[in-house]
């Protein structure tokens, strides 16, 4: 992509109401722009970073054999009713034609639940895993933090059905171990761990996971021995580490990106769904939720990675592997430039190619630390007369040199 052609461009400077460095940063890079409390719209860069960490849960979820699908965001508020949840408090309800009364969802187990009835039936149908990447919305008293904390939100979130209470743990630590991998995928690795929380209506304690960041609005604390956290909400009950027994725990800040919870039958029951044994006679069917925050994981990750500079993403999840900077107006650096950025188009390395003639080396360069892409590619006219080209890793102090007839071999690399 070359820069000229992307509409929305870097800022110099970050709303004043930007409350936290996600949405400074994601700002001033062009990722996001804010439509209003809580409520952002992705611009390309942005939407290329979300979809990347979208891409990474899918194909994590995909090997846990789950089915995707895609569901609504208006829901009739009958769906609610008949679980005992349209009173909760961060609900948008909406009075559609003919008087009809909506709900936009904050979750999907009063559609996930009636949707499965519909195609599952017997012993044979189980165990069942559904999943989606979707929008979700909730009326947040206290939306704020960027990403972290909105009104509309990315999410991931799968639904399991079971015959059995054996077969539901199997399955909730099989989707423990894929939710690591999705965390290791994403640069985070051992920075997230396993917290034991409130299960609220549901069961005794859920989990959920925590990505340790000194900005984040929950505290945890963590056993140093094993890396499993309890909760500060159940802290008072369960002051010891819940593997280990070690009595020495230490309050941490962390930003939740991820939760689990054991829903028993508390909505396949509501729903009246059950599944006929070997015998035919009807049995309860046990269900679990798990949930990833598609969009605050985008947030939590720039919380971590950045300096004074800007962005530094990982770079599983960069929206560009490499960004390509031509200085000046020289026509051998601009023809160098060139025939590089349509050779790695071709290699199917992703570029983003500065090529505005408006800027002026500074610029571009402040432009190319604030985006954060991963690696730095630099033509000059300097360069050109040395016979190399500048290479920078967005994560490193200095600069390198690279002969130019290995510049192409060097950044397959470092780029695939």
């Amino acid at each position: 992509m070359r820069y000229s052609r992307i509409f929305a461009k870097t800022t110099k400077s970050a709303p004043a109401d930007a409350d936290s460095k996600n949405a400074e940063l994601l700002t001033k890079g062009g990722f996001i722009n804010k439509q209003m409390a809580g409520v952002y719209n992705y611009l390309p860069l942005g939407l290329r970073v979300l979809t990347k960490i979208q891409n990474i849960i899918r194909e994590e979820m995909n090997a846990l054999g789950a089915n995707e699908v895609l569901m609504p965001t208006l829901t009739q508020e009958e769906n609610y009713a008949i679980s005992g949840q349209d009173a909760i408090d961060i609900l948008f309800h909406l009075t559609g034609h003919g008087g009809s009364k909506l709900v936009i969802n904050q979750s999907h187990e009063n559609v996930i639940t009636p949707l499965v009835k519909t195609y599952a039936f017997s012993y044979r149908d189980l165990p069942l895993a559904v999943y989606q990447i979707q929008n979700k919305f909730r009326n947040e008293p206290r939306a704020k933090s960027g990403l972290l904390r909105g009104r509309e939100f990315n999410m991931k979130d799968l639904y399991s059905f079971h015959a059995t209470e054996t077969d539901f743990k199997k399955y909730y630590e099989t989707v423990q171990t894929a939710y690591f991998k999705v965390y290791e995928r994403l640069g985070l690795g051992d920075r997230v761990v396993l917290t034991y929380a409130s299960g609220g209506v549901f069961s005794r304690y859920s989990h959920e996971f925590q990505a340790l960041c000194e900005i984040g609005e929950d505290t945890v604390y963590l056993c140093s021995k094993c890396r499993v956290a309890v909760n500060k909400e159940i802290i008072d009950e369960h002051n010891f580490c819940p593997t280990c027994q070690n009595p020495n725990l230490t309050p941490v800040k962390a930003i939740e990106v991820g939760n689990i919870f054991d829903l028993k039958t508390r909505f396949t029951d509501a729903f009246k769904f059950k599944y006929a044994d070997e015998s035919g006679a009807l049995q309860p069917i046990l269900m679990g939720c798990y949930g990833i925050g598609v969009s605050r994981l985008m947030g939590t990750l720039v919380e971590i990675f950045n300096d004074d500079k800007g962005i530094i993403w990982p770079r599983s999840v960069a929206p560009y592997a490499l960004h390509l900077v031509a200085v000046g107006s020289d026509e051998a650096v601009l023809r160098e430039a060139e025939q590089l950025y349509q050779q790695l188009l071709g290699s199917k390395i992703e570029v983003l190619y500065d090529d505005r003639s408006n800027a002026s080396a500074g610029e571009k360069f402040a432009d190319a630390d604030l985006l954060g892409l991963p690696l730095r590619v630099v033509i000059s006219k300097r360069t050109l007369e040395k016979g190399v080209a500048e290479f920078k890793e967005r994560s490193a102090s200095e600069a390198e040199l690279i002969p130019l007839q290995n510049v192409r071999h060097e950044i397959d690399q470092r780029c695939r």
